[in-house]
């Protein structure tokens, strides 16, 4: 497990006190999310890591018992964040990187929001959004550098 996954694990757990079904959701489309952006981009994908990543998207995730519960609620969200994402590495490899491409790639802390949302309830979720949000690793200057714009 990468530093950046225990990370949120810890994260999900103890931050923002999530069950243990849906941390083992978020973190299973965390790791399908990194997956599948370093194949698109060319980077090395390990034979274990291809193994996991059908397994956990064609099986685990939909036996997950969190999925199964809110799966009408969440499909929408992992949805429009696999089209943000889609949406964003299209604009960039057209060359337009800035601050709409670089926040387009976050909209996993999307669905991070939303399982929060539902374990905890909207007035939870109000405040401790930024919380969330703030999950989010990626510096933008380091995102600008990915593309020799900084």
């Amino acid at each position: 497990m990468s530093n950046s996954v225990e990370w949120l694990e810890r994260n999900f757990k103890e931050a923002l006190e999530l069950p243990s079904e849906a941390v083992s959701l978020l973190l299973m489309l965390y790791s399908a999310a990194q997956t599948f952006d370093d194949y698109a981009d060319g980077d090395p994908v390990s034979r274990e890591e291809l193994d996991a990543l059908i397994w956990n998207t064609l099986v685990a995730i939909p036996e997950n018992q969190f999925y199964r519960m809110y799966s009408h609620k969440l499909t929408p969200v992992i949805a429009t964040t696999i089209l943000k994402w889609q949406g964003s590495d299209r604009a960039e490899r057209e060359g337009q990187i800035d601050a709409k491409t670089f926040g387009w790639r976050a909209g996993y802390f999307d669905i991070v929001l939303l399982v929060f949302n539902l374990v905890h309830g909207v007035g939870n979720a109000i405040m401790n959004a930024q919380h969330v949000m703030n999950l989010y690793g990626e510096v933008y200057e380091d995102y600008l550098k990915e593309f020799d714009h900084a």
